[in-house]
């Protein structure tokens, strides 16, 4: 039987749900730093950082960049040119569902828009198949059962391994994955947002469900943008990702939290880690979780994220003292990722 601990003393994998597929505690995620803006070599250095570091999931959407679909792009010649012969050693994984081209088709969850997605971004990807395609946000306007056929489609096409749901609420959760069941597909994995400023899964017993029903879940954003770092303890400085006027981070957004983030960042100097450490542990304390998606402008900046894998589990007195000061409550979703 494979035995996740002694596959890779560097990296712990854990198993996805109940599934056989077994992902790294962290994985890459590529909605910020791979698209036509950035630095193509950089990029390449941290993808093959990542591998080297035991990161075998690498998670993209159809419009990460900017522009939309450049990420894809970039990511599929580094996978052509330095990756080829670790295909099965790699899982990938892209979403449809938010705007990606102008017109009628561009977005949300109809099967015109999905599997024409799907196609393009494996033309981007350079790939047959991708192990992992998700639905990346509820539709209000389709039927959930054309949304659900989608997926199923992919799967029995051979053009995703596996299917995955992101950012639904619980209702329509519960759902989608019974509309998948029906048609024989197993809902694999679920993606929400997920960190100390944002705890609406807790709050809605999305993760609770989850475990009750042996499917996986992997939270992006468990450094909440970059505002669970040092780099925001003090005021915004220039080159941040909120500084940034091409990000999703608002200066606002940062300052509506200034005050929780600097009491995090003491709580974590006073247990002798980086508030990051403590965040990505923080998110990873929960059996439901599976992975969390973490971003890097650099190698550096990916190796020190990973270095959180030394800083132990929460105890219970720390994680009393972080609910003190950010409690569960409906803080509201993200929804550009």
């Amino acid at each position: 039987m494979f035995d996740a601990n002694r596959y890779d003393g560097r990296m712990p994998y854990r198993r996805c749900g109940d599934s056989g597929l077994f992902l790294p505690a962290i994985s890459l995620g590529f909605w910020h730093n791979f698209g036509r803006v950035d630095d193509f070599q950089e990029a390449r250095r941290i993808m093959r950082r990542a591998f080297d570091r035991g990161i075998t999931h690498f998670d993209l959407a159809n419009n990460y960049g900017p522009p939309p679909g450049s990420a894809e792009e970039n990511v599929g010649r580094i996978l052509a040119e330095d990756f080829a012969c670790h295909r099965d050693e790699l899982v990938i994984s892209t979403k449809a569902g938010h705007e990606m081209w102008h017109g009628p088709y561009g977005e949300w969850g109809s099967r015109k828009h999905l599997l024409s997605s799907l196609d393009q971004s494996l033309r981007r990807l350079k790939l047959p198949y991708v192990d992992i395609f998700y639905s990346h946000r509820p539709d209000p306007e389709t039927r959930l059962e054309e949304t659900m056929s989608a997926l199923a489609t992919a799967v029995h096409s051979g053009k995703a391994l596996y299917v995955g749901i992101s950012k639904y609420p619980l209702k329509r959760l519960k759902k989608a994955v019974k509309l998948l069941k029906d048609m024989g597909i197993r809902c694999l994995i679920y993606q929400p947002p997920y960190s100390i400023l944002n705890r609406w899964p807790e709050a809605e017993g999305i993760l609770d469900w989850l475990l009750e029903e042996g499917i996986g879940c992997v939270v992006f954003s468990p450094l909440a943008q970059g505002m669970l770092t040092p780099k925001y303890l003090d005021g915004i400085p220039s080159g941040s990702r909120a500084a940034r006027p091409e990000g999703f981070l608002k200066i606002e957004q940062v300052e509506a939290q200034q005050e929780k983030i600097r009491s995090l960042g003491a709580l974590a100097a006073a247990r002798g880690m980086p508030l990051h450490h403590l965040a990505l542990q923080w998110a990873l304390r929960l059996p439901s979780v599976t992975s969390a998606i973490i971003g890097a402008r650099n190698v550096a900046q990916l190796d020190d994220c990973l270095g959180a894998l030394k800083a132990g589990t929460p105890d219970e007195a720390l994680l009393a003292a972080i609910d003190a000061i950010s409690p569960i409550q409906r803080t509201g979703r993200e929804t550009n990722a």
